[in-house]
């Protein structure tokens, strides 16, 4: 290989696990902070009355009122959060099956759709913080 060439690819190289590690950081950052401060929001609904978003069946399955159950959710959401701040390529799958489930609940509500097509797409880029924690993470 010419020495030029090898420059390139060096260059190349640090340049995207650069871009790479810009994205990892990215993604950790928001899937610490967002279940964090969602979490923390279910014990003053500030943003939104949380309990509209809970399908009945769910107080069914766990006989308790709707605030008392969102303020269950609300402990789970910090903890996951925690978890992808310290081990992000294990919070990452807790946080995907989390919004699977926030997105399953949704279609049972037979409402909020744009929501639950919102919450697939964080679940993809839970995904995406997976796939690159195995590179730059925990």
């Amino acid at each position: 290989m010419k020495p030029s060439t090898a420059h390139a690819v060096s260059t190349t190289t640090v340049l995207e696990d650069r871009t790479s590690r810009q994205a990892f950081v990215l993604l950790r950052t928001i899937f610490t902070v967002a279940p964090i401060l969602f979490g923390l929001d279910k014990f003053t609904n500030l943003l939104t009355d949380w309990t509209a978003y809970l399908a009945p069946a769910a107080t069914t399955v766990i006989p308790v009122p709707a605030q008392t159950f969102m303020y269950g959710v609300g402990i789970i959401e910090v903890i996951a959060g925690i978890i992808v701040a310290l081990r992000p390529r294990i919070g990452s799958v807790i946080v995907a099956l989390w919004l699977l489930g926030i997105i399953v609940n949704l279609l049972v509500l037979g409402s909020f759709f744009d929501v639950a097509l919102r919450d697939f797409g964080l679940l993809v880029g839970a995904l995406a913080l997976n796939r690159l924690a195995s590179r730059h993470g925990k």
